[in-house]
C-alpha cells in the first residue's frame, strides 16, 4: 500500500509504468459559474463518464480523444485540463518533494518549454507565485539531475503549460491541454469596449433556446449585437462548426504524448460536418447596432469566421425596430450602464426595448442578458426562466421568456365631476370644472395627454394647473404683498381641495410648487431631493418628467406645437438643439428621421436628462450626441465641452466637429449665469450675437427656429437686414396657452441668399 505522503499518479500513468495499455484519464474542464450544466451535456457527447460537477469546474473520465474534443469542440469551457496527480502539500517542501515523483520525461523534453500557473484557496501556502516557483524549482532539478540539462521556462504560448491548485492544503497538478482559453476563438478581428467572451455569448445563445434543430424560417436577431459574438455564435451552433477549428495553438501541441494522428482524424471529422452544416438551408441571423464604427467591427469578425454570407448586420436604431419575421429569437446583451453616470440611462434603454419588445415580437422566444435585477422589472415581460451567470466578476442574468399577447390597456382617461358646486370655493370649482369639459374634449381629439387646464382665471385663485397623464402638477403664485398671506393660503388649501373634487384623485396624484421671482443662482437650483421620474407621452414621444426636484417639469408645455413643427421637418435632416434643455425637441427630430442630432447645453443635469429621454425612446450611439458646453462658445469654436452619447452605443462618445445643420432650434433662457464662471446671459441683451453665430452653422436652404419666454423681448431689427425671418408666434401657440399668447415668442430664419419670396 502506497503511504499517504506518495505522490497519487494517476491510474493511466501507473499503468503506462506496467506495460499496460492507458485508454482513460482523469480531465477537468473549467467554465464560467452557471455553464456548467452546459458543459456537462458537452463532456457526455465526448465520451466522457464518471462526471463530478462543481461550481465553475467539471471532472470526468475520458480517454485522450474525449480530451481533443473538448478542446476542438466545447463552446462553453474555459479550459480543458488533465490531471497528473493529487497530493497533500502542507507546505513548500512538501509540495517540492512531491512534484519531483512526478516522470516530468513523460511529459516534456529537455528543450521544451513550460510555465506554471498557481491557484490558491484555503492553502497554508499563502503566496501563489511563490507555490509555483517551488513546482518549477522542482522539474528543473529532476532534468539537471538526471540529464545535466534543463528545459526553459517560457510564459507566452510554452510547450507545456502546468497548472497547479491547492484547495485545503491539497494539491492537484494537470496539463493545461487548452493552451489558451478556449473563448480565443480566433475570429475576433475588431472589438468594442467590453465585449461579451464567446463561450459566455455561445452559453446565452444556447440557454436561450437556440440550437441546431430550430426550423429555418426561425430568425435569429440581435437587435443590440455590439461586435457581434452572439450573432456569430448562434451561427457556429446552427451550423454544426467546431469553436477550436480558427485556433492554430493548443496547450497539447508541445506536450510529447500528444497523438497528432488522432488529432488530424478529429479535425478532419470537424471540417466534414461544418460543410454538412454550411450546406443545409440556413435561417436569417440578423443584426442591428446604432453605431456605424461597431457595425463595422461586427461584419469583420463576421467575415473571419467566414460566415459573411449567413449573418447580416446593419446599423439601425433601436427606436426603428420592427418585427421581420412571423417569429424567431431576440437574444441581446444590452449596455449594463457600468460606467459612472450611465445607469440611469441603462434603465430607460430597458424600458424602449421591453415596450419595443412586447408590441413588435408577439410569438417570439426572448433573452435578455441583463446585470441589475432592477432592469428586468423595466422590461415588463413575464419571466419564463432565470439563469444565473457571470460576465467576468459581474453577476448577470439570462432572463428567457415567449412573448405573448398582452390585453390591451384601455387609454387613461380624466373623469369630470357632472354637478354644480355651490358654497365655498364653488367659483373655482366650477370654472376649473369647465375648463376640463372643453380642454379634455380637445386634447382627446387631437391624442394630447399633458396639457394646461386652469392659468390664473380667476384672480383670487393665483395658480396654474396642468395635467401630465395622470398626474396633477399645480403652481402657486406668490400673491403680491397688498394680498394677505394668511387669505392666500387658505384659497389655495381651498383650491386644492377643489382640484381633488373636480377629479376625484388621491393626494399622491396632486405635485404643488410655488412660483416666485428668481434671483441669480436661485433660478435653477434644485427645489428638493425626490429625484422621481414619471413617463409621459406626447404624440409618439415618450419624455421623462419631474414633478419636485425642480421648478420646471421637463416639460414646456406651450412648445409642444413647436415641438411638432420640428418633428415633421426634421427627416433626413441634420438637426441641432441649443439650449437643449432635457433633449424633447431632440426626440420629436429623431422620431420625425433626422440623420443626426446634437444637443448642446452647460448643465450637466439637463444633458443627462436629455440622455434618458433619447434612451426612453430607443435612441442612441454617435449619431445622437449631447455636449456639456456654453453656447456660444461652443458656436464660435472656442469651447472644448465633453461629447456624450445616449446609451447603446458600445465603445462611448467620439469627438464631433462643428459643422453645418440643416435645422436648428435655439431657445434660450431668459437670463442664466454660471457658477464657475463669472458669465451671464441675457437673451435680450444676447440674442442678436446667438443669432449672428448660430447661422453661420447652417447648411444651404436650412431653417432655423428661434423661440424665447421672455414676454417683453424685442427681436432686434438689425437682424432683419441678413437674414429672411417669419415670425411664426401665433402658429405655435398651442390652444390651451391662448389665454396668455404671449407665454412665447417664436421666429424661422433662413439665409436671405438662399430664399426666395
Amino acid at each position: 500500500m502506497k503511504s499517504q505522503q506518495q505522490t497519487a499518479l494517476h491510474p493511466s500513468l501507473e499503468r503506462a509504468a506496467l506495460g499496460r495499455p492507458c485508454p482513460s484519464y482523469t480531465l477537468i474542464a473549467t467554465c464560467a459559474a452557471g455553464l456548467e450544466e452546459l458543459v456537462r451535456e458537452e463532456i457526455i457527447s465526448f465520451g466522457g463518464s464518471e462526471i463530478v460537477r462543481d461550481r465553475g469546474v467539471l471532472t470526468w473520465q475520458g480517454d485522450l480523444a474525449s480530451g481533443y474534443r473538448a478542446c476542438l469542440w466545447s463552446r462553453f469551457a474555459s479550459r480543458i485540463l488533465l490531471q497528473l496527480a493529487e497530493f497533500p502539500a502542507a507546505d513548500d517542501t512538501e509540495l517540492y518533494d512531491q512534484c519531483g515523483l512526478i516522470n516530468w520525461q513523460d511529459h516534456m523534453e529537455n528543450s521544451s518549454t513550460f510555465a506554471v500557473d498557481c491557484a490558491l484557496s484555503n492553502s497554508a501556502i499563502t503566496h501563489s507565485q511563490y507555490a509555483a516557483l517551488r513546482v518549477k524549482d522542482a522539474l528543473v532539478d529532476q532534468f539537471r539531475d538526471r540529464s545535466g540539462e534543463r528545459p526553459s521556462v517560457q510564459v507566452e504560448r510554452p510547450d507545456l503549460q502546468i497548472r497547479l491548485h491547492i484547495h485545503n492544503d491539497v494539491a492537484s497538478l494537470a496539463l493545461d491541454l487548452s493552451g489558451e482559453s478556449l473563448h480565443r476563438r480566433g475570429y475576433r478581428v475588431a472589438g468594442t469596449l467590453a465585449p461579451l467572451k464567446e463561450s459566455l455569448a455561445a452559453g446565452i445563445v444556447a440557454l436561450a433556446g437556440w440550437n441546431r434543430e430550430v426550423a429555418a424560417d426561425t430568425l435569429f436577431l440581435d437587435p443590440m449585437c455590439g461586435s457581434g459574438t452572439l450573432l456569430i455564435e448562434a451561427a457556429l451552433l446552427y451550423g454544426d462548426s467546431a469553436p477550436g477549428l480558427w485556433r492554430s495553438y493548443f496547450g497539447f501541441m508541445g506536450w510529447t504524448g500528444h497523438d497528432e494522428a488522432l488529432w488530424s482524424r478529429l479535425v478532419d471529422e470537424a471540417v466534414a460536418r461544418e460543410e454538412a452544416g454550411m450546406d443545409r438551408v440556413w435561417p436569417m441571423i440578423l443584426g442591428y447596432d446604432a453605431d456605424p464604427v461597431v457595425v463595422a467591427a461586427a461584419r469583420k469578425n463576421i467575415e473571419k469566421a467566414g460566415l459573411t454570407e449567413k449573418i447580416r448586420v446593419k446599423q439601425g436604431q433601436l427606436a426603428n425596430l420592427k418585427r421581420p419575421a412571423d417569429k424567431g429569437f431576440l437574444v441581446c446583451n444590452p449596455p449594463y450602464g457600468e460606467r459612472l453616470g450611465e445607469m440611469d440611462e441603462a434603465v430607460q434603454l430597458y424600458r424602449a426595448l421591453g415596450r419595443i419588445i412586447r408590441q413588435e415580437f408577439v410569438g417570439w422566444q426572448v433573452g435578455i442578458f441583463i446585470a441589475s435585477p432592477d432592469f428586468a422589472d423595466r422590461i415588463g415581460l413575464p419571466w419564463q426562466a432565470s439563469h444565473r451567470l457571470f460576465n467576468g466578476p459581474i453577476a448577470c442574468r439570462l432572463l428567457c421568456a415567449e412573448v405573448a399577447e398582452q390585453p390591451r390597456e384601455p387609454e387613461f382617461q380624466w373623469q369630470v365631476a357632472a354637478e354644480t358646486f355651490e358654497g365655498e370655493g364653488s367659483e373655482f370649482a366650477n370654472r376649473f370644472a369647465k375648463n376640463l369639459k372643453k380642454m379634455l374634449k380637445w386634447a382627446e381629439r387631437e391624442g394630447i395627454s399633458c396639457l394646461r387646464v386652469y392659468d390664473r382665471d380667476l384672480p383670487e385663485y393665483n395658480v396654474t394647473i396642468d395635467l401630465y397623464g395622470k398626474w396633477i402638477h399645480v403652481q402657486e403664485y406668490a400673491p403680491p404683498a397688498t394680498i394677505d398671506p394668511t387669505l392666500a393660503a387658505a384659497r389655495f388649501s381651498m383650491a386644492l381641495a377643489m382640484i381633488r373634487e373636480v377629479l376625484g384623485v388621491r393626494r399622491d396624484r396632486i405635485f404643488i410648487k410655488t412660483r416666485k421671482k428668481q434671483k441669480g443662482k436661485e433660478q435653477y437650483q434644485k427645489q428638493s431631493s425626490r429625484h422621481k421620474m414619471y413617463e409621459v407621452r406626447e404624440g409618439n414621444c415618450f419624455f421623462l418628467v419631474n414633478f419636485t426636484d425642480y421648478l420646471d417639469t421637463g416639460l414646456f408645455l406651450d412648445h409642444r406645437i413647436t415641438r411638432d413643427r420640428i418633428g415633421k421637418l426634421a427627416a433626413g435632416k441634420r438637426f441641432l438643439n441649443l439650449f437643449g434643455y432635457t433633449g424633447t425637441a431632440t426626440i420629436h427630430a429623431a422620431r420625425g428621421g433626422a440623420e443626426s442630432t446634437t444637443t448642446v447645453d452647460l448643465s450637466a443635469t439637463y444633458l443627462s436628462w436629455a440622455r434618458m429621454n433619447l434612451a426612453l425612446n430607443g435612441y442612441g450611439g454617435p449619431a445622437h450626441l449631447t455636449i456639456q458646453e456654453d453656447c456660444l462658445q461652443w458656436l464660435e469654436g472656442a469651447g472644448h465641452g465633453r461629447a456624450s452619447v445616449a446609451a447603446g452605443a458600445k465603445d462611448g462618445a467620439r469627438a464631433t466637429s462643428r459643422g453645418r445643420y440643416d435645422l436648428i432650434f435655439v431657445d434660450p433662457p431668459t437670463f442664466s449665469n454660471t457658477k464657475k464662471e463669472n458669465r451671464v446671459f441675457d437673451v435680450q441683451r444676447d440674442h442678436t450675437r446667438l443669432l449672428d453665430l448660430a447661422m453661420r452653422h447652417l447648411a444651404p436652404g436650412g431653417l432655423l427656429i428661434f423661440s424665447t419666454n421672455f414676454r417683453k423681448f424685442v427681436l432686434d431689427e438689425s437682424l432683419r437686414a441678413r437674414f429672411a425671418i417669419r415670425d411664426i408666434s401665433r402658429e405655435t401657440i398651442p390652444l390651451d396657452f391662448e389665454r396668455h399668447s404671449r407665454i412665447h415668442q417664436c421666429w424661422e430664419f433662413r439665409d436671405a441668399e438662399n430664399t426666395k419670396t
